[in-house]
């Protein structure tokens, strides 16, 4: 689970990451690109160094969704966020 909250105009904001218990979040960062709003979140707990999600608001589905770079493995998988109401 990922908690945004305190979106700031520097394109910074404050996340919260849960397995389910809470990791510890480096970075998080937002930008908007033609019109589309990018987050990228970066993970740096134990292992989770480095492990990164770079995620796309998708309005009409109410949903984030994008990559995940799992650092330790090396490995990227495609996620998807459902925005809780």
């Amino acid at each position: 689970m990922i908690n945004l909250s305190k979106v700031n105009d520097d394109g910074s904001l404050e996340a919260h990451y849960f397995n389910p218990n809470p990791i510890n979040v480096g970075k998080a960062t937002w930008m908007e690109s033609n019109g589309d709003l990018k987050v990228v979140i970066e993970l740096r707990d134990v292992n989770y160094p480095g492990s990164t999600y770079r995620l796309n608001f998708l309005p009409d589905r109410s949903m984030l969704a994008g990559e995940y770079f799992q650092a330790v493995e090396g490995l990227t998988f495609y996620v998807e966020f459902l925005r809780r109401q």
